[in-house]
């Protein structure tokens, strides 16, 4: 709830949080998110504070010690697949300025906002979600699909899929 109340859905623009959702995001892949929010401390110190710099230079020390480290989730593709997107980030970030600026371009720099009844009307995936994932999958990063996409998008605020009843939804 804390979650929800204060941060899910605020859109964010400061980019080593993008990529802290991203890598979050990623990690929840087949697990519940109150599995990925439980251990997103531990995330923070195994990936050095989510500084994309730091983890693109992982080696193969790194990837043992992350393996190893029972605070995150230790499936070896989700973490090869951490220290690749970082790297892919940054590649990312030198072409577009910021990874902000690239990523909020699928919505045009401003967030949707939706007027859903129920949370059953929320959907899975939209036309975005699909593009934002083809793009960043064509850029070299994984872990990135359509349903990922979407609850990033969800998360980081560039849409509002607070349903209209929730008290979030106006404020946000």
């Amino acid at each position: 709830m804390k979650y929800h109340d204060g941060e899910w859905g605020v859109p964010e623009h400061d980019d080593r949080k993008l990529f802290e959702y991203l890598v979050l995001e990623g990690a929840q892949a087949g697990l519940s998110w109150v599995t990925v929010l439980k251990k997103r401390a531990n995330y923070r110190m195994a990936f050095d504070g989510f500084d994309p710099r730091r983890v693109a230079r992982y080696g193969a020390r790194d990837l043992e010690r992350l393996l190893a480290d029972g605070g995150i989730i230790r499936n070896r593709l989700k973490v090869t697949s951490t220290i690749r997107n970082a790297q892919v980030f940054l590649r990312v970030q030198e072409e577009f300025g910021s990874f902000d600026a690239y990523i909020w371009g699928f919505v045009a720099r401003r967030p949707g906002k939706n007027r859903w009844r129920s949370l059953r009307q929320i959907p899975a995936r939209t036309n975005e979600s699909d593009a934002m994932s083809l793009d960043l999958r064509s850029r070299g990063f994984s872990f990135v699909g359509s349903t990922i996409c979407y609850a990033f998008m969800q998360a980081v605020g560039m849409v509002n899929d607070h349903v209209v009843g929730c008290f979030r939804f106006d404020e946000l």
